[in-house]
């Protein structure tokens, strides 16, 4: 369990080893944490991690649902406002903070550049932050090509994000998208091609 995710401090976490299971240390020598990782502990860290999950706990039903509402708000308003845009995933079997987009013709790293310009933070749906450029494996279990993969966006919701949010965010996606489709030669492709043929008729 990473602090982070619960907007505790970074550089300190949890991990659940179930009963039985044995781990082989990784740092040896001091025989902190019962022996499993040796090394001065983080209190602080570990305080401010605590602090932030009772807190995350105490607002757990409200902020579920309103994450709830938000998130199913904004896969509304997007795939309106975008032509040719698709849901990743199940719609009910899911996180309630998690949403993904495919958008054709779209490359995504080019996409969460220009949202960054704009002021919001997302990733893309392939593993090119840890510089692999590999193609996300959850995304292709859902029988995506790597086009689609890398072509789409992964947005996170947390305890900051709002329902008047929504609308801009949307928006930037909106005018992100068609930016790029503007220079993509795949989307031009089509449209030169049909314009080409009615001239032809």
């Amino acid at each position: 369990l990473s602090s982070h995710k619960v907007h505790g401090p970074k550089g300190v976490g949890a991990l659940y080893i179930k009963k039985g299971v044995r781990i082989t240390p990784l740092i040896h020598g001091g025989g902190q944490e019962r022996g499993i990782r040796s090394g001065t502990e983080n209190v602080p860290g570990i305080v401010g991690f605590g602090k932030a999950c009772e807190i995350a706990n105490n607002n757990l039903e409200e902020n579920y649902a309103r994450l709830v509402k938000t998130r199913d708000e904004i896969i509304e308003k997007v795939l309106d406002a975008v032509s040719e845009s698709y849901f990743n995933g199940d719609r009910d079997e899911r996180l309630p903070n998690v949403i993904n987009f495919r958008f054709s013709s779209i490359e995504g790293e080019s996409l969460i550049l220009l949202l960054d310009a704009k002021g919001y933070q997302a990733s893309t749906g392939s593993a090119c932050s840890s510089k692999t450029l590999e193609a996300s494996p959850v995304l292709k279990a859902l029988n995506l090509d790597d086009v689609d993969v890398h072509g789409s966006l992964r947005i996170s919701l947390g305890s900051q994000t709002h329902f008047d949010d929504v609308d801009g965010l949307v928006e930037a996606i909106k005018e992100s998208v068609a930016t790029l489709r503007k220079m993509s030669p795949l989307w031009n492709s089509d449209e030169k091609y049909e314009e080409m043929m009615g001239q032809s008729k």
